[in-house]
């Protein structure tokens, strides 16, 4: 089992930044690759962006150029800095880790289903 804890969410204006944080703790194994989700109002959840533990990233379309997903694996925590902020990244994000990482040209996908294990979210609000 693996317990895993988001912070870093509030309120900032269109342009802005934003750094997410996300403690792992519990079985490390579970941990090898980990991602970011996020859910809008009304919205379905959908991946932004996956790591594997040796660094390997992968991003959805309309995150690239702008959010980094990184991660301390001595400290057993995930990063998603969030610049040039828009009002449509405004939604609840998770975090999520597997076992696992499935890969598309070498990038780890952040696709929901690959995930087992999920955070309880933390809001980011983006207004203008």
């Amino acid at each position: 089992q693996v317990q895993l804890v988001e912070s870093g969410g509030g309120s900032v204006q269109s342009g802005g930044s934003l750094r997410l944080s996300c403690v792992a703790s519990g079985d490390a194994t579970s941990t090898y690759c980990m991602a970011w989700f996020r859910q809008a109002p009304g919205k379905a959840r959908e991946g932004v962006a996956a790591i594997s533990k040796d660094g390997r990233a992968g991003y959805t379309n309309t995150v690239k150029g702008r959010f980094t997903i990184s991660r301390d694996n001595a400290k057993n925590t995930l990063f998603l800095q969030m610049n040039s902020l828009e009002l449509d990244d405004t939604a609840t994000y998770y975090c999520a880790s597997a076992q696992v990482c499935h890969y598309r040209n070498d990038a780890p996908r952040a696709s929901e289903s690959y995930f087992p294990y999920w955070g309880h979210g933390t809001q980011v609000t983006v207004s203008s």
